[in-house]
């Protein structure tokens, strides 16, 4: 029997080596466009940040000893050029440019996936990179050490983006990251996300989120990147981590048959549509196992275990079945590590997928023991069975091996019940009795069994709080910190001596920290008669680090603060430095210690205090600016956050609101005049120019400018109907408030707008939603007027009086127009 395999590294040399296991007699011919057969693919960027210093190791085999060792013919620098299904054999050039044709009996492609480099103009340019292959990371590698790199752009916030953005902070390169969509890691979910969101900016790295880059220019220094905004950024090099595609040329070419997502499709046995050609790897799209829906699933794992099932049904015919993979992946984030398995939330939105979801924090170990570090977890699953989905974890320790239990229980269909009884090894350094992945398999179990209502962070956006009760469990203090604008205090431990201070004819949404004593709350009005209560799911620590990663700006230290390693300060900090261990707790401990820690020392002392809590350096760096002490120095390393700050002179001190959100501008439109809405939008995107949080509100008749040019079809009343006939049907029907002259004056000032480069009212409201600026829709508004929000842009929220409230008390600048 007569084996070609074409591509190496995971799928190709795994299933080479599995075919001479089985076939000691048969004849396996391995072809490989570059140099090198089998390398550490993840490996590469922490060569180039020197955490991996020889570049020896990245190689796991030579094609020398690979081939001696297991009897293969080994033809790196040989690119299969054409596949002729019919005749069973393969066009091969080498590296001398000579072509020439070898046969088979049976064909292996595994010739994995390409990076994606769009077409912008100054893409080609000296100092651009992408990161796929060994010779691009000696590429990269040589260009760090012949050129003085100081400032890098990472275009692509996905895993390898990330790692390459820490890799390149290793060699004091001070570095840019880019990320199209709304959040980084477009796996997990936002509010997953967000958190590696505040690491990364307390790591000092510049996060642009919904950028998208429309060219680069090479200049006398180094290059320009050019953004869609119109924001421009100086650099020394650029790396390209966009993505990936399927490396599916020849196969489309052979005529094999090729999936909607550009993969090639292969049965449950990883045989294409001809019966004597296998693939494997990135270059295949296979259904999910939980979806059924084709998807191509970019990772080692999966590429090892269909070469070693490949090569089986190749060589013993069609005996192993491929069960498919749910996406199990796990990078680490400077200190930090995100893992996910399964499905995210929004991936189930997607799909239309009813679920159900709940967030949970726990430590990596007992709290009591030295080290225990926080470890954030979310899960999806079936709303009526429990049928785990999804798991998405962040964290500093033992995240991997919580991945991968959530990724066991999702790969034989388990349930959320499967979490409570999975049982693992406890002692103090490792775990806690409770283990987390048992501990978010209760919390699910207790939404299912209707213990516990959730709600979550985005309800809170658009929650109309004169509705509702809004409860905050927590203790007097943490709730003198930060709170949600709106929310009552009562103390848990108070709740049942105030009950009647809770009005019984609405809701009442409960919040505590991270949600333990939500839930116990929300068991006690349960008990007492309260009909409906919900409980925030991952608590008040969720909804701030989404908060704080919308509107990330936070009080800097002072000018001439130092910052360093915690390890250096500490031998280096002059005498007088009172270090304080926080660690373990959660807030408003660090908090609190800190405020009695610098109490009980002189004017002009410091204390330097240490915590695991994420937060804390931006609480601190927030409560000095509210206090008036000053702030130091703020280092995090290995998820140990140190804040030093100096006792100024002794004042009243008031510890509150030190989690405030940055002030914005909010905006009413009430006009549909054109002219109008034109100074609106040019308000909008100038103040959300400036970094702001920008709101439009959008009522009665300014309702108009934000109609769809293309409605769909909507059962209206006859007032509706009189509404809809005589206001004007979208933005570009809209009049001018003076001159308008039946429709003359607009259409003049359009014309000399467009003459003049003058963006247009459509072009301006693009760049407000593209620059962030909120579109919030008066729902009472609509009602009067018989406006559904299907008629409205789809970007639009839709809000009441209290939203705009709460967003205007959020703001220092109010227009209304």
């Amino acid at each position: 029997m007569k084996y070609l395999i074409v591509g190496g590294v995971a799928g190709g040399a795994t299933a080479a080596a599995r075919l001479r296991r089985n076939d000691e007699q048969a004849e396996i011919i391995l072809f490989e466009k570059g140099k090198y057969i089998s390398y550490a693919n993840c490996g590469l960027p922490y060569y180039i940040g020197g955490i991996i210093q020889d570049r020896e190791k990245l190689f796991v085999q030579t094609p020398e000893i690979f081939g001696k060792r297991f009897n293969l013919d080994v033809r790196t620098e040989s690119e299969v050029i054409s596949v002729d299904l019919g005749q069973k054999r393969v066009l091969v050039r080498n590296g001398k440019g000579e072509e020439y044709a070898e046969s088979y009996d049976k064909l292996l492609l595994s010739p994995g996936a390409i990076p994606v480099r769009p077409p912008l103009p100054g893409i080609d340019s000296e100092g651009i990179f992408t990161l796929r292959n060994v010779d691009d990371t000696d590429d990269i590698k040589k260009f760090l050490q012949t050129r003085d790199v100081k400032k890098a752009v990472v275009v692509g916030g996905g895993f390898i983006g990330l790692e390459m953005a820490e890799n390149l902070w290793h060699n004091n390169i001070r570095v840019s990251v880019i990320e199209m969509a709304d959040q980084v890691m477009t796996p997990v979910d936002y509010s997953t996300a967000a958190i590696i969101h505040e690491h990364l900016r307390q790591k000092g790295v510049d996060l642009l989120l919904n950028e998208s880059v429309i060219s680069f220019e090479r200049t006398a220094s180094g290059l320009k990147v050019n953004f869609k905004s119109g924001r421009v950024i100086d650099t020394d090099m650029v790396i390209l981590s966009i993505g990936v595609r399927p490396n599916n040329s020849l196969a489309v070419s052979a005529g094999l048959k090729i999936g909607e997502r550009g993969g090639i499709v292969v049965d449950k046995f990883l045989r294409t549509s001809d019966e004597s050609v296998y693939a494997v790897g990135d270059v295949i799209e296979y259904p999910h196992p939980l979806t059924g829906k084709p998807w191509m699933n970019f990772l080692a794992v999966p590429a090892n275990r269909q070469g070693r099932i490949a090569a089986d049904n190749m060589s013993k015919g069609n005996v192993v079945m491929y069960e498919g993979a749910v996406g199990t992946a796990i990078a680490k984030v400077f200190d930090m590590t995100v893992a996910t398995t399964g499905l995210p939330a929004k991936r189930l939105a997607q799909e239309s997928i009813d679920y159900c979801s709940s967030i949970t924090h726990s430590g990596s170990n007992a709290g009591y023991y030295p080290g225990a570090a926080p470890m954030s977890i979310k899960i999806t699953f079936d709303r009526l069975t429990g049928k785990l989905y999804g798991a998405q974890i962040v964290g500093y320790q033992g995240v991997d091996k919580r991945i991968d239990q959530f990724a066991q229980v999702i790969k034989h269909n388990g349930t959320v019940y499967d979490l409570m009884t999975l049982e693992h090894a406890y002692a103090p350094p490792f775990s806690s009795a409770k283990d987390p992945v048992a501990i978010a398999g209760y919390v699910a179990g207790n939404i299912l069994e209707k213990k516990m209502n959730p709600f979550y962070w985005r309800e809170l956006k658009t929650l109309d709080r004169n509705k509702v009760t809004l409860l905050d469990v927590r203790t007097a203090d943490e709730f003198a910190l930060c709170s949600i604008e709106g929310a009552k205090n009562i103390p848990l431990d108070e709740l049942r001596e105030h009950l009647d201070e809770i009005p019984r004819n609405k809701p009442v949404y409960v919040y505590c920290a991270v949600g333990l004593r939500g839930y116990l709350a929300s068991c006690i009005l349960k008990g007492n008669g309260f009909q409906e209560v919900k409980n925030l799911s991952g608590g008040y620590k969720t909804y701030s680090a989404v908060m704080h990663s919308l509107s990330p700006e936070i009080p800097q230290c002072e000018p001439d603060a130092v910052i360093q390693d915690i390890d250096n300060q500490k031998a280096q900090k002059p005498v007088g430095v009172l270090t304080v261990d926080a660690c373990g707790l959660q807030c408003p401990g660090p908090i609190l210690k800190l405020k009695k820690s610098i109490d009980e020392i002189a004017p002009g002392e410091r204390v330097e205090l240490i915590s695991s809590d994420p937060g804390f350096l931006r609480d601190s760096a927030a409560w000095c600016k509210q206090t008036g002490h000053k702030l130091i120095a703020q280092t995090e390393a290995s998820g140990r956050f140190s804040t030093v700050v100096e006792k100024n002179v002794k004042k009243d001190v008031d510890v509150q609101s030190v989690c405030s959100i940055p002030k914005g501008k909010t905006f009413i439109l009430f006009s549909d005049d054109l002219d109008k809405a034109l100074a609106t939008f040019v308000l909008a995107n100038g103040a959300a120019a400036t970094g702001g949080k920008v709101t439009l509100f959008f009522t009665f008749w300014g309702l108009n400018v934000i109609k769809k040019e293309i409605k769909p079809k909507v059962k209206k009343d006859i007032f509706g109907r009189m509404f809809g006939f005589m206001l004007p049907s979208d933005s570009l029907k809209l009049k001018l408030s003076k001159m308008n002259m039946g429709g003359l004056g607009r259409r003049m000032m359009r014309f000399l707008m467009s003459k003049k480069g003058v963006d247009s009212l459509e072009s301006m409201r693009r760049q407000a939603l593209e620059n962030g600026v909120e579109f919030i829709a008066c729902q009472m508004s609509m009602d009067v007027m018989g406006i559904h929000p299907e008629e409205l842009l789809d970007e639009v929220s839709v809000g009441g009086v209290a939203t705009y409230m709460a967003k205007a008390d959020e703001s220092n600048v109010n227009l209304f127009i």
